[in-house]
């Protein structure tokens, strides 16, 4: 079947970003801290055939979850972000970069004896050359648990929209997703989730989810290698799930969005140039979220998250774009679509 046509007037698409302000969005998921060894490399290594990198310099920015709330952020929201932290030097810098970036960390759970999660990437000429992670993925302890629960689902109340960052880091378990699911539908706000394929049967009640094709096609079971292996995994998991849509993000090839009861909507890349997609899906889910929240509907929303996208991906590691790229990019000759 072929992918369908659509076309969004710009009034409409200038109302869905205008309307982005103050949406009130929460956050549950993996908080993470990227940092990243800057350098170069003129020599391999007399130990071990690798190469030597040079570091020149350090930074760090926020992953996971954290760099979806960020993403919300830059786009006007008032994200509400809800996690755990470790009592260790990561946590420190976790913390450093929040507030760097005037996102509060209030809804924040410290849990004693676990670290938190972290990411080391050492890039050298553009290119990363290793990443090394440091985490505990194992399951929360039952009173950190709860206590994410209960602020969850206080925080519901008078938000626009719930977004899952489900990193596989220990945070989101099956019992946390019913109840959270259970209760965003109870108050009629979307959710959307950006998955993991352990817990793909917990994630019905959400509005959106938005695999990449690797995740989709272990989720279901079969390789996606074409077009009709791409429909078979995407209105399959849509009904297996019983989830609102499912929308595939296929990297260089753009997305595809599925919705019941067959319905298949195509949106090609809008990418100049692709430096790095670390952080790209964050993006997605957090600019589906506030779209959503604003009034636009699925494929708007689908439609502004394919551009926030094709933004973050020209900037080496994790990104987040603006109300004004957006529009520029979305508007440049007055127009928007999905092929």
């Amino acid at each position: 079947m072929p992918a369908r046509q659509i076309e969004v007037p710009r009034a409409a698409v200038e109302a869905a970003l205008t309307a982005f302000r103050g949406q009130r969005i929460v956050v549950l998921g993996d908080v993470m801290l990227d940092r990243y060894w800057w350098g170069s490399v003129r020599r391999i290594s007399p130990e071990a055939p690798v190469p030597v990198v040079e570091v020149s310099r350090e930074t760090v920015r926020l992953g996971g979850a954290a760099n979806v709330a960020a993403n919300v952020r830059s786009l006007g929201g008032a994200p509400a972000l809800i996690g755990v932290v470790g009592a260790d030097a990561a946590g420190e810098g976790l913390l450093g970069a929040l507030a760097a970036q005037g996102l509060g960390a209030e809804h924040l759970i410290p849990v004693a004896g676990r670290p938190t999660t972290q990411k080391t990437r050492i890039i050298a000429h553009h290119q990363q050359v290793v990443r090394a992670d440091q985490e505990d993925p194992s399951p929360l302890p039952e009173p950190a648990r709860e206590a994410l629960r209960a602020r969850v689902l206080e925080a519901l109340a008078g938000a626009g929209a719930l977004i899952i960052s489900d990193y596989g880091k220990g945070v989101i378990d099956r019992d946390l997703l019913l109840a959270v699911l259970a209760a965003a539908a109870e108050r009629h706000v979307p959710v959307c989730v950006d998955p993991k394929e352990s817990h793909f049967d917990a994630y019905g009640h959400a509005t959106v989810i938005t695999p990449n094709l690797t995740e989709a096609g272990g989720a279901y079971g079969r390789r996606i290698t074409d077009e009709a292996a791409l429909e078979e995994v995407g209105f399959g998991l849509l009904r297996r799930l019983g989830c609102g849509a499912v929308l595939i993000t296929r990297s260089e090839q753009g997305m595809s969005l599925f919705e019941l009861p067959a319905e298949h909507t195509h949106f090609p890349t809008v990418a100049q140039d692709v430096y790095d997609v670390t952080g790209a899906g964050d993006t997605v889910v957090a600019t589906l979220a506030i779209a959503l929240a604003a009034g636009a509907d699925l494929k708007l929303a689908t439609l502004v998250s394919n551009h926030a996208a094709g933004l973050v991906i020209r900037e080496i590691g994790t990104a987040s774009t603006t109300v004004g790229a957006l529009r520029q990019s979305l508007t440049p000759n007055g127009a928007s679509g999905a092929a």
